[in-house]
């Protein structure tokens, strides 16, 4: 089988409209949770949320062209346009028929559907946009990098709901891997900030009034954030060969179904995938270096995670960060941003730190998690995880390639 390099990174969130703005507010540990505003809250029970607000969709999609992406897909275009830039491939015939294109998304395109309802039923016309359908089909992030691009290899979404970003870089990853794809463009995409879904999470009574403090004792839940992550992902003997920078590896992914509850979590599902994930890196625990976690700031998550990392890595206190508390939970795009973090983290030896965090919950606090300020670590392996709704869970395992 072949080794998968890492070769470009692309990012939009709500710290910022690139990868080096990200990383600068991560390193930083500066929170970007902040009171919402393109929604009207007044009718909400919470207030806060981590919106990509310096993202302008007219400076990347020119005159009528913005009108026919809704925003989850402008998300993943602009990050995927970032991440091969970065990568330095040039797409030719040949290389455009072998590169995979692998989103993950969990709602969609929600703005544009929640614009429909209103002038359904709220506003009682006959008719909705004529454009609702191709801008609410959960695939239009993967579709719409395709024709911006020009990519005409395997291409398809994946959706289950917050891992669904892990999937779907788990998913390149075992492709070109295989030799299914010689390289692929995976991530993910989210934009939740419509007010129709606000009030389906509120029902849900899970999201925080004030801010995601994960791991950390009080803390009242989680924070929605939007944007998108991109990995390109390439052969490593024919990155090798052009030339290209490669960030580090993809080794290592595990999945597996809790079969327990829809929402709340087990222990024996998180383990079973960190271990998978581990087998398929053919590492030790011990050789894991850095987890960047699923860490929602939710009273069940954060427990489970806790116990299932103690069970996966012993007594062994592996450096631990949520790096949730910072860009907000972006449901299917949280794994690729915190993979985009987590890359980042191995190739510049800077852990990010968990923001928020003002006592650690003695449930949790057996785990080294990094609070306060970013830690100095050299790391050969890191793990990042995601736990989804559902009891779906997919886990990735990154190589530094220094």
């Amino acid at each position: 089988m072949r080794r998968v390099a890492i070769t470009g990174l692309g990012a939009v969130s709500a710290l910022g409209r690139n990868v080096p703005e990200m990383w600068a507010e991560l390193e930083a540990g500066r929170s970007a949770i902040a009171p919402i505003a393109s929604v009207d809250t007044a009718n909400l029970r919470f207030k806060n949320g981590a919106e990509a607000r310096a993202f302008q969709p007219e400076q990347h999609f020119p005159g009528s062209a913005v009108d026919y992406v809704d925003r989850f897909a402008q998300f993943a275009v602009v990050a995927a346009r970032e991440a091969l830039a970065d990568a330095k491939l040039e797409i030719t015939p040949e290389i455009a028929s072998r590169t995979a294109v692998v989103m993950g998304t969990g709602v969609g395109g929600q703005a544009t559907q929640d614009v429909g309802f209103v002038d359904l039923y709220g506003n009682k016309r006959n008719r909705v946009n004529p454009l609702t359908i191709p801008k609410t089909m959960y695939n239009g992030g993967a579709s719409q990098i395709c024709m911006d691009r020009g990519l005409t290899g395997p291409a398809m979404t994946i959706s289950t709901a917050c891992s669904s970003s892990n999937h779907a870089i788990g998913q390149a990853f075992w492709w070109v891997r295989s030799g299914a794809a010689d390289a692929a463009v995976a991530g993910g995409s989210e934009s939740p900030f419509s007010f129709g879904l606000l009030k389906a999470w509120e029902a849900m009574r899970v999201i925080a009034p004030d801010t995601c403090r994960p791991f950390s004792k009080g803390r009242a839940g989680m924070v929605l954030g939007e944007g998108a992550g991109v990995l390109v992902l390439e052969d490593f003997e024919l990155a090798r060969a052009r030339g290209a920078k490669i960030y580090a590896e993809v080794v290592g992914f595990g999945m597996s179904a809790d079969a327990h509850h829809l929402t709340q979590p087990s222990l024996a599902g998180p383990v079973q995938a960190m271990r998978l994930a581990l087998a398929d890196a053919k590492i030790a625990p011990e050789q894991i270096g850095y987890i960047n976690a699923h860490g929602t700031g939710t009273q069940a998550n954060d427990v489970t995670e806790a116990k299932a990392v103690r069970e996966v890595f012993g007594g062994r206190r592996v450096p631990v960060s949520s790096t949730k508390s910072l860009h907000g939970h972006a449901l299917g795009a949280a794994g690729a941003l915190e993979g985009v973090a987590t890359v980042l983290a191995m190739e510049k030896g800077v852990l990010p730190p968990t923001a928020n965090v003002t006592e650690l919950d003695p449930e949790c606090g057996d785990i080294d998690v990094i609070v306060g300020a970013a830690r100095r670590a050299q790391v050969e392996y890191a793990m990042s995880n995601s736990f989804a709704f559902g009891g779906l869970n997919a886990v990735l395992v990154f190589k530094n390639s220094g």
